[in-house]
């Protein structure tokens, strides 16, 4: 069979030949050198994504986004959540550098699998047609499985690893179950958007392959009722593969959860829309409430990634381009207020050996700069302005308004009301409590070793979180740019009712979008 190779348009994945030829170095270095050259192998990761980021600029006004024959779209909102992959990549690498040394683990391994998650996610965040989403994902999912389980002399690792793995096979047999119904359905299609018009009249078959592709999309997301994994997981896995887990793949599972529906389910969106209403509020009402409860940092943050994908399927929920939007501008606010708190709990439990929420009081007279980090990305993950958790959160809210999803706005808003509690809790006990016995023997001597490349990763976190907020209004106009510059979402409606489940009002169905 003679293939055009001009139709492969093969140009369109360079940022991911990148990471890819990243991943060999780094394999090659250290075979050939060894021990001598592990020092070098964060900063060739670092220099591979940075490379990769740089590429994805020409993608944002490519001619063709079409590659491979369709497999895969580099349309702009592929190449945002590239980015968005590949910034959080970035900035685990400079958490985990200090990590990896002092637990005396294997170095280019863990580079090496985190690269390959990265891989994963990017593919998958711009697949097309199922086989590659299917090829993407277990990419992304293997290697989440090894890296949560890459200390592997820690029992608590090795049980994360395993429930990870057991609960994500099943996920993602259900999830191919749901794409071999859509298969046999459209006779013999894997094109999203061949699929689309061939399912439309099928009713219950096809709404029954839709219910086993979202609950395959969700357990990506950690939405209830598909979360039961990310609690043990967060709790036992190395702290720089959960704050990847809890940002770079969330990013893929919402860009594939656009596509999807908006690709294959369009005559469906009414039905699609409701499944999220219910996910949304189940994750909202949970993630927050749960957290309350917690006595361990990560595990609080657990629950707190659970309730923020609930604040993040409201825009995919709405199913407008408002709604879309705000998703793009939550996750990019969300990518960067996680990450800073997160490396203030690894730079805390380097030096104090314990993670548990006690532990911080009066951290302030001890450690100002990790008070600050920490207390300002707490602060943005609950909404409190001027950071840019507040601005997202508003934007979401007013995406929902506008199509009347009054019920979403109510549980977002009285949700949010009780995640202050819980994360304004962390903050009080650093500013105004006396000093625990951890911070009392808290020491920086001796951690100089990776510790600057942490410190320069919460700088730009914290950075980011409170600037991003006063430079919300740009934010706001390129992820609607994004959206207008993909053709597969140029036909997406503007704000109009969504479902009866959302507003309490009849709303009539969108099956021409």
């Amino acid at each position: 069979m003679n293939i055009d190779l001009a139709a492969l348009n093969a140009g369109a994945l360079w940022p991911e030949y990148i990471v890819t030829i990243t991943l060999v170095v780094v394999l090659l270095v250290d075979l050939i050198s060894g021990r001598k050259a592990s020092w070098s192998l964060p900063y060739l990761t670092l220099l591979g994504l940075g490379i990769a980021t740089a590429t994805l600029l020409p993608m944002w006004i490519l001619e063709n986004p079409v590659s491979f024959l369709g497999s895969f779209t580099a349309d702009p909102l592929s190449v945002v959540f590239r980015a968005f992959i590949l910034i959080s990549a970035a900035l685990t690498v400079l958490m985990s550098v200090r990590y990896i040394n002092q637990s005396s683990l294997a170095t280019a391994e863990f580079y090496v699998l985190l690269l390959g998650a990265t891989l994963g996610a990017m593919l998958l965040s711009g697949s097309s047609e199922m086989a590659m989403i299917f090829v993407a994902l277990e990419l992304l999912s293997i290697t989440s499985y090894l890296l949560s389980g890459y200390a592997k002399l820690d029992k608590r690792s090795n049980e994360a690893s395993l429930k990870y793995l057991l609960i994500g096979a099943a996920s993602s047999g259900i999830f191919l179950y749901g794409m071999s119904l859509l298969y046999g359905f459209s006779g013999g299609q894997t094109q999203l958007t061949e699929i689309a018009p061939r399912i439309v009249d099928l009713g219950f078959p096809a709404l029954l392959s839709l219910v086993l592709v979202v609950a395959g999309i969700c357990f990506k997301l950690s939405a209830v009722p598909f979360h039961q994994w990310t609690p043990d997981v967060y709790e036992g896995s190395p702290t720089p593969v959960v704050a990847f887990l809890s940002v770079g793949s969330k990013a893929a599972g919402f860009a594939l959860a656009i596509r999807f529906m908006t690709s294959a389910y369009p005559g469906f969106s009414e039905q699609w829309q409701t499944l999220f209403v219910l996910l949304a509020i189940l994750s909202m009402v949970l993630g927050n409430v749960v957290a309350i409860a917690q006595t361990s940092m990560k595990r609080m943050l657990a629950y707190s990634s659970i309730a923020q994908a609930g604040y993040v399927m409201i825009g995919l929920a709405i199913g407008t381009q408002e709604g879309y939007s705000s998703m793009i501008l939550y996750i990019g606010t969300y990518l960067f207020m996680n990450l800073g708190a997160f490396m203030a709990v690894v730079l805390f439990s380097l030096r104090t050996g314990t993670d548990e929420i006690t532990a911080y009081s009066g951290l302030y007279q001890k450690d100002p700069f990790l008070t600050l980090v920490l207390s300002l990305c707490l602060l943005s993950l609950a909404g409190i302005p001027p950071l840019a958790g507040f601005f997202g959160k508003l934007y979401l809210f007013w995406a929902a308004v506008q199509s009347q999803a009054y019920t979403l706005v109510f549980f977002g808003l009285v949700t949010s009301v009780a995640s202050i509690y819980y994360y304004v809790r962390v903050v009080k006990l650093m500013l105004v409590k006396e000093p625990s016995p951890q911070v009392l023997g808290y020491s920086e001597a001796g951690d100089q070793d990776g510790i600057q490349t942490l410190k320069a990763g919460m700088l730009i976190t914290t950075v980011a979180t409170v600037v991003l907020g006063i430079l919300f209004p740009p934010l706001i106009s390129l992820a609607d740019t994004s959206l207008r510059a993909t053709p597969s979402l140029q036909q997406v409606r503007t704000a109009t009712p969504v479902s009866r489940v959302s507003t309490g009002a009849e709303a009539p169905a969108d099956h021409g979008r």
